[in-house]
């Protein structure tokens, strides 16, 4: 159980393999601070629950009998935009995963990962971080097309400098050490970001900054 005052992480898990979402959802239920809302088998069930439910994080599978993983995940950010939402993935296919990205997903998980691990992410992805290594981050981010929209030209000077650390793969604990600021000013100024790019999570903010030519992609893993 969790702890008297401790913050429960609510879970929605979207795959059609019944027997492996069954299997993730009592992993985490032995968690004392994550909560299994429910689980969905279709992306269409995926939408109505997450649209019902309002889960803090949804991990969804990419491959979904009715529509695929990418899809289901951008229109659940555009209906629940606090909602965040994780990919799990078989294989790390770099055309899935800048889809996810661009569809606003925090990150990426494969599936053989361990009990434990699954855990932290979804706390990770709950307090809005990006569950994506540097190393991957400077193999993805220079692939994507560039485009001049405008959007976030009116990031502050101390905003780009946060900014430039999350297009690193670094953690709000990490910035904050970096930059010498509190973690709690990191986040106000993540999510201005997010709210000046019309981001729904870092990855999608580093996506459209790096597009807009407002930071360079990391070029060091």
């Amino acid at each position: 159980m969790a702890e008297s005052g401790a913050t429960t992480v609510s879970v929605l898990i979207v795959d059609d393999h019944l027997m492996f979402a069954e299997s993730l959802a009592r992993l985490l239920q032995d968690e004392g601070d994550i909560a299994v809302v429910g689980l969905a088998p279709t992306g269409a069930a995926a939408i109505e629950m997450s649209g019902r439910l309002v889960p803090d994080v949804v991990l969804i599978d990419y491959h979904l009998p009715d529509r695929d993983g990418v899809e289901i995940s951008a229109e659940i950010k555009q209906r629940n935009p606090q909602t965040m939402v994780v990919m799990l993935t078989g294989a790390s296919d770099d055309r899935v995963l800048l889809a996810s990205i661009e569809a606003g997903c925090s990150g990426f998980l494969t599936k053989d990962r361990a009990a434990s691990e699954v855990a932290i992410a979804v706390r990770s992805a709950a307090a809005g971080e990006a569950l994506i290594t540097p190393a991957m981050l400077a193999r993805l981010l220079p692939r994507l097309s560039r485009r001049q929209s405008g959007v976030g030209t009116e990031l502050t000077v101390r905003e780009r400098e946060v900014m430039a650390c999350m297009a690193r793969g670094w953690s709000n604990k990490v910035t904050a050490t970096e930059l010498y600021l509190s973690v709690n000013t990191v986040r106000n100024y993540t999510q201005s970001i997010l709210t000046k790019l019309g981001a729904h999570s870092k990855l999608e903010a580093v996506s459209k900054a790096v597009q807009e030519g407002i930071v360079d992609y990391p070029n060091h893993p």
